[in-house]
């Protein structure tokens, strides 16, 4: 059987067997793979993570919630929380405060420059989304954000 090169992405693949080619489970994770590198180089050139924008955009959606409830939301693990809100604070974007109902809790807030910041990070990653997305019409990315929030939704 002759050597078969594939495209997947911009990236060539050599001999991906087609088997694996034609699962969803194997292009998921692919595109993961190409959408990680994206949305990570996008947000490191101005000095941000995940965590940051994740941590931020719940605290925005949500309002004030304490540092166990931000993992939660956020998807982070407890030790990631408390070293994610360290650095927003430094750079004035969250502020941390002892929770009256509760004073070994914090409570944290999202500051007016951490909202800022935030809306700044929304067109960081729009621009990321569009790179990943290019061969892809309005209605096709509207379509496929509908079909896997089926499939996370369906599992829980």
């Amino acid at each position: 059987m002759a050597n078969k090169s594939v495209d997947c992405g911009g990236m060539e693949t050599r001999m991906t067997p087609q088997r694996l080619r034609s699962t969803s489970t194997w292009l998921l994770g692919q595109a993961t793979t190409h959408a990680h590198r994206l949305v990570t180089d996008a947000l490191g050139a101005v000095g941000a993570r995940r965590y940051h924008y994740s941590l931020m955009a719940a605290l925005e959606e949500f309002g004030p919630a304490s540092q166990a409830d931000l993992g939660r939301r956020g998807g982070l693990d407890r030790s990631d929380v408390v070293a994610t809100v360290n650095e927003l604070a430094d750079r004035g974007f969250v502020e941390r405060r002892p929770d009256p109902a509760d004073r070994r809790r914090n409570i944290v807030n999202i500051t007016p420059s951490g909202e800022a910041h935030l809306r700044h990070l929304d067109q960081v990653l729009g621009q990321a989304q569009d790179a990943l997305l290019a061969p892809l019409s309005a209605a096709e990315r509207e379509e496929l954000a509908r079909m896997l929030n089926a499939v996370l939704k369906h599992h829980g």
